[in-house]
């Protein structure tokens, strides 16, 4: 008994010495105040990307629901949704015209969440817990300027601002990693795994600066 303690003591500190200790941003109401600015490592002049991000949210029914949202001064740069039918979305310097794809729906329980685009294909992908959407084309040759602010938790309509709180976010968003290529799909599911890969380059989530306004907390948590 005393040499199976042993060996459970030490497989539980191997376990917890290969833990990755994350921040996470907790938006508990709905406002029309609360969001977080994320400030990038480099300028957004993007041709490619992969975007994730691990989300929580027990919002349902018919009701949009914003998961990142890059703007600019004149448009939309690069927004995330949720839709009214529970479809999540890309929109690209547009707020009407995106691509959408028909996946499960997010829930209480965590969901790691990629997204994937590259310019000189338009093939744009979708990854949930690791697994791969079908690709679909959108916006070929098009290109992501700099300028403009990312924000969590609210869609701005207007340079940091006009937010309306019906489409705010309630639930909790972390490990947000943005990079200026198209990761392998290998790669994506090492990442939900809890394995390290390469950091983003865009955004990385262990060093990223937060901008905090109104009632969100940031907590730390073991993954």
């Amino acid at each position: 008994m005393r040499l199976s303690a042993v060996v459970l003591l030490i497989s539980t500190s191997l376990v917890l010495a290969g833990s990755v200790v994350i921040k996470t941003m907790v938006f508990p109401t709905e406002t029309s105040t609360s969001y977080v600015e994320l400030v990038p490592l480099k300028p957004l002049d993007l041709r490619a990307f992969t975007l994730c991000m691990r989300v929580a949210t027990e919002l349902k029914g018919h009701r949009e629901v914003i998961l990142f949202a890059y703007r600019t001064e004149d448009h939309d740069g690069l927004n995330v949704w949720r839709e009214l039918d529970g479809r999540l979305s890309l929109y690209l310097a547009s707020s009407g015209q995106g691509v959408l794809f028909e996946v499960p729906q997010l829930e209480a329980l965590e969901t790691h969440l990629c997204v994937t685009w590259d310019s000189s294909s338009g093939a744009a992908a979708l990854f949930m817990n690791g697994r791969k959407s079908l690709t679909k084309i959108y916006k070929k040759g098009h290109a992501i300027h700099s300028g403009g602010k990312v924000i969590i938790g609210q869609d701005p309509d207007g340079y940091l601002g006009s937010f309306d709180q019906k489409q705010c976010f309630i639930g909790e968003i972390s490990d947000i990693n943005m990079w200026d290529s198209v990761l392998s799909d290998s790669t994506i599911q090492d990442m939900y795994a809890g394995k390290r890969v390469p950091r983003g380059n865009v955004f990385d989530w262990e060093n990223t600066e937060l901008k905090i306004n109104g009632k969100v907390e940031v907590i730390t948590r073991e993954l």
